[in-house]
C-alpha cells in the first residue's frame, strides 16, 4: 500500500471509533522519521482531548489495524494524540472554523514579485483551490492551496 492508501485505510477504520465517542478526526498521517514509521491519528473534542481519550481510541483501533498488517509493508508505531494548538489547517472544515481569524502562512513560492514566503493575515474566504486573506496592509491576496506549505492559527506567545 502507498502512503496515501495507508492513511485512507486508517481514516476509514478510525472514523467510526472517533465519531462514536463524539470526537472530531482532525488528521491521519503516515510518516517515516529516522528508521521508524509512525501512523498518527489526531483527534479533538470540545474542551480538548485527554490522554485517556487517546488510549481509548488506540485500543479500539489496534485490532482493526491488525487485519491490515500484511498490506502495510513496514512495521509502524501507532500514535493517537491531540493535534495541539499549532496544528496545521488542511481540510475545508479547518478553514471554515477559522474564518475571520489571524493565520500564519508559509508558502512554497512567494506571491507575485515579492520575496515574502512567510507572513500572517486574516483568513477571509476559501474554496477547494484557494484561500483569500487580508494582510496587515489591508491588501487582499488569493493564494493557491497548492502553494501552501503550512497554514495554522497565529498565536502571540
Amino acid at each position: 500500500m502507498t502512503k496515501k492508501e495507508i492513511e485512507a485505510t486508517c481514516e476509514e477504520l478510525v472514523l467510526p471509533i472517533i465519531e462514536e465517542r463524539g470526537f472530531e478526526l482532525v488528521d491521519v498521517e503516515y510518516v517515516k522519521e529516522g528508521s521508524n514509521y509512525y501512523l498518527r491519528v489526531y483527534a479533538d473534542k470540545e474542551g480538548g482531548i485527554t490522554i485517556n481519550d487517546c488510549v481509548d481510541v488506540s485500543r479500539a483501533l489496534n485490532p482493526k489495524l491488525d487485519a491490515y498488517d500484511k498490506e502495510f509493508k513496514d512495521p509502524y508505531i501507532l500514535e493517537v494524540s491531540s493535534p495541539g494548538l499549532l496544528r496545521p489547517l488542511k481540510k475545508d472544515k479547518d478553514f471554515a472554523r477559522n474564518l475571520g481569524k489571524m493565520i500564519e502562512i508559509k508558502l512554497f513560492k512567494p506571491l507575485d514579485n515579492s520575496k515574502v514566503k512567510e507572513f500572517e493575515a486574516e483568513l477571509k474566504e476559501y474554496d477547494e483551490k484557494t484561500i483569500t486573506v487580508l494582510t496587515d496592509e489591508d491588501v487582499e491576496a488569493v493564494i493557491e492551496r497548492s502553494n501552501l506549505a503550512l497554514v495554522r492559527l497565529a498565536f502571540d506567545f
